[in-house]
């Protein structure tokens, strides 16, 4: 076995070419180790006392160092303290013909690996050498994976650092309990989400947790076998203004067994808000379908009843009120494709430029039969140079087409409709001021909203879907533009729409 280790180290040595310092004050000694190194294979270089042994053991890094205890200038002693200091991984030997106890037990404190007793056989000299070498790799593969080790663990730490911190950057709020039913890790998100202002430890926490959560956890705590699947649950923390969804997982070790349940609790209260006002709209939808389908129906159910004599004229009555009611169906669902389209961006767009003055000219030319019925007149104002914009046409021609047209329904009799063009640096500006009937406060805070519509005593006439403002504000913002309204009751309305001049949509 001995033998095999020599043979290991002999091979080593003719590999790596161990580098060796020879400190000792006799020249043939000193040249003679050299020779004899060489010529085994290390890298060999010397010094004839100590202060050079002391410089260049501790300038250099050597594998293995052989010192002379006792020198003229300098002890071997200091030597080896000062190179050990320098250079702890140099494996050092002395050799010296006066060998003590108390400079065995000296030697050894300061870091000598052993000692080569003066006058020393070429065969002992190789044999110390090649045990102290292995000594030496031993030594800096320790300090290796020392290094490595630190590394891996520096890593680890960044990297649970580097988690840490995603984890509490993220909204989800996330909770992770142990098997004994402890709070191991939490991130801030748990509080904001479950409305806890203060705990002031984990035990605090757990104890200010939802019973619904409280529930799934025990699920699987309590459970003699892994359960796999993950549970969620809907909670209004509270009420109607916070609500979260908590879905629980199980944290299984290696074996199998469980370790814990994690907790993420998300908060879904714009989701649920999305839901409500869904379902409003339904509702709504369907009231307004509900109304023009029952009239057309029963109008029907008249006109081909046999045991009623209806004179032709009821009959021509009843027919033009089903396709005046059909109209206004028809224009209810053009108006709701409309928004659903702008809502989810799917309504095709020709950007195009545009020159406003125009479209209003057009619009009120459209209007204009209405507007006479009533002695409702127009005025419209322009700057001597009003900006182009690019948009979609039939976009900007329905937006005025709702607006101008809200304004001759809602306008009293001989009343007056005037039209402002102008602009600024950034918008192009349109002011539609009527002389109507106006608004009250409580109407000007709904009055964008879905099948809102306005209902006093001047309007219980008057048809509409309720959606046509709607539109134009959806298109209003669709441009990155603004719309504003001033009114007031029994006096009139004024809407200024603000268009970008350098839209690029």
């Amino acid at each position: 076995m001995e033998e095999l280790k020599e043979n290991k180290a002999k091979e080593l040595i003719k590999e790596s070419k161990p580098k060796v310092l020879i400190v000792d004050d006799e020249k043939g000694l000193r040249l003679g180790t050299q020779r004899l190194l060489e010529m085994e294979g290390y890298h060999v270089e010397t010094a004839e006392n100590g202060t050079e042994g002391i410089e260049k053991g501790t300038n250099n890094d050597f594998d293995l160092a052989v010192i002379d205890l006792k020198m003229p200038d300098i002890d071997g002693l200091q030597v080896l303290a000062e190179i050990k200091n320098a250079r702890p991984n140099t494996v050092c030997m002395i050799a010296t013909a006066y060998a003590s106890y108390d400079t065995a037990i000296e030697s050894t404190r300061l870091g000598a690996f052993g000692y080569i007793p003066k006058p020393f056989t070429p065969d002992e000299l190789l044999y110390n050498l090649q045990k102290a070498y292995t000594q030496r790799v031993l030594m800096l593969e320790s300090e290796q994976l020392k290094k490595e080790r630190e590394a891996n663990l520096l890593e680890l730490a960044n990297e649970r650092s580097r988690l840490s911190t995603i984890i509490n950057l993220i909204g989800d709020g996330v909770l992770v309990i142990n098997k004994q039913g402890e709070v191991v890790y939490r991130n801030n998100a748990v509080f904001k989400n479950l409305n806890i202002v203060e705990a002031k430890n984990n035990k605090e926490l757990l104890s200010k947790l939802p019973d619904k959560i409280i529930d799934l956890i025990d699920n699987y705590l309590g459970s003699d076998e892994l359960i796999k699947k993950s549970y969620s649950t809907q909670i209004e923390i509270i009420h109607n203004e916070l609500f979260v969804e908590a879905v629980t997982s199980p944290v299984p070790n290696p074996d199998g067994s469980l370790a814990g349940v994690a907790v993420v609790i998300r908060n879904i209260t714009e989701l649920k808000k999305i839901e409500l006002i869904k379902n409003q709209f339904v509702s709504m939808v369907a009231h307004e379908l509900k109304t023009p389908v029952a009239a057309v129906l029963g109008f029907l159910k008249i006109i081909i009843d046999k045991n009623l004599n209806i004179s032709e004229q009821q009959r021509n009555d009843f027919v033009s009120r089903s396709i005046l009611r059909l109209r206004s169906l028809l224009d209810l669902v053009n108006d709701l494709l409309d928004i659903s389209r702008m809502e989810l961006k799917t309504k095709q767009r020709e950007i195009v430029t545009l020159d406003i003055k125009e479209i209003i000219k057009s619009t009120v030319e459209l209007l204009e039969i209405e507007a006479q019925k009533r002695s409702i007149s127009f005025n419209l104002v322009t700057e001597e140079s009003v900006p182009v914009i690019k948009a979609d046409q039939n976009e900007i021609t329905r937006l005025f087409t709702n607006i101008l047209s809200n304004a001759v329904k809602y306008n009293k009799e001989e009343g007056s409709i005037k039209i402002i063009t102008g602009s600024n640096e950034n918008y192009l500006i349109v002011k539609v001021i009527d002389t109507g009937i106006g608004l009250k406060d409580d109407d000007k805070e709904k009055l964008f909203q879905e099948f809102y519509r306005v209902k006093n005593e001047h309007t219980r006439g008057i048809s509409g879907t309720g959606l046509g403002l709607t539109i134009v504000k959806q298109i209003v913002d669709s441009y990155h533009g603004k719309i504003e309204v001033e009114s007031q009751y029994g006096e009139g309305t004024t809407f200024t729409i603000y268009l970008p001049i350098n839209n690029n949509n």
